[in-house]
């Protein structure tokens, strides 16, 4: 393991070391602030915060076991872990949010809907303020080490800080005579948790079928070629993603009357030039093509 994919475990250990934390404290206040505050929309917020411990844990778990090196049965590293595990913490969410909706619908039909409590105000407006806080906190360091998973963890605290404001608003409606607010809070938050499972799970599809880098990347790709001494054109440029890295092979034209040597030390400028320029990938393959023979 190499002295940056160290740093980069650390800073993922040290954000979800914050995180549980957090998210334990944050559970047992709104889970209580709902049943003494007669809040099935604060419970059902305690409940998300509890599938965020889970899915903090997994996080690290695929992050630290992607960052292990390539061996003889994974030649191209275990990368792929992380979207694996992107998978998991969707399906995760889907079943919560299925959870949290049942809940609400259930209330309604039931008829059982009791007015809440003050207290149930107070754990959504504290809640609010610490995911928000949480999400910046992870996300930044999620987009410093360029982790997928990370990325869908702090997605996953903006949607719980976005559920308590649901929360925030049934309660206050049906503190002010409106006790069926409470309930459908609860359901719109579940679809709130829902929408964002469904877009962590196609993303987490995107980085395993080897989807290729956005165009923008990809035109950047092709100035940096260019750049390199020697290269006449660029014959042809794929991309594929590999979890959050990505790999490039492309087929440049030069002189075609070089020596093979000086042939090859132009493809490795090309390779050298792509893997120092763009952090995110994570290997070139360059071939080369003479300039006469193919263009004349």
């Amino acid at each position: 393991m190499n002295k940056k994919t160290q740093e980069n475990l650390a800073i993922a250990k040290r954000i979800s070391t914050v995180s549980v934390l957090w998210n334990v404290l944050l559970s047992l206040i709104k889970i209580l602030a709902g049943v003494f505050g007669h809040s099935g929309a604060m419970i059902a917020d305690g409940v998300h915060s509890i599938s965020d411990v889970l899915t903090t844990v997994l996080a690290y778990i695929g992050i630290k076991m992607a960052s292990k090196s390539a061996d003889e049965d994974h030649p191209y590293g275990h990368e792929k872990i992380e979207p694996v595990m992107g998978k998991l913490l969707a399906i995760i969410l889907f079943l919560t949010a299925a959870g949290i909706m049942y809940g609400g619908v259930q209330s309604i039909l039931s008829g059982e809907v009791e007015t809440p409590k003050g207290i149930a105000i107070y754990a959504a407006i504290l809640s609010i303020i610490i995911k928000e806080w949480m999400f910046h906190y992870t996300i930044s360091g999620a987009r410093k080490i360029n982790s997928g998973a990370l990325k869908a963890d702090a997605w996953h605290h903006r949607t719980d800080a976005l559920s308590s404001v649901g929360s925030l608003v049934g309660i206050g409606a049906a503190m002010m005579g409106y006790p069926l607010m409470d309930p459908i809070a609860g359901i719109a938050i579940g679809m709130l948790v829902m929408k964002v499972a469904v877009d962590i799970y196609i993303q987490s599809v995107k980085e395993l079928i080897d989807t290729s880098a956005d165009k923008e990347t990809v035109e950047d790709l092709r100035s940096s070629i260019l750049s390199v001494e020697g290269v006449c054109c660029v014959d042809d440029l794929k991309t594929r993603m590999h979890a959050n890295r990505l790999y490039v092979d492309v087929e440049v034209s030069v002189d075609g009357n070089l020596k093979l040597i000086d042939a090859h030390e132009i493809a490795e400028r090309v390779h050298q030039t792509i893997e120092d320029e763009f952090d995110q990938v994570k290997h070139c393959m360059v071939h080369v093509n003479p300039w006469q023979a193919k263009h004349q």
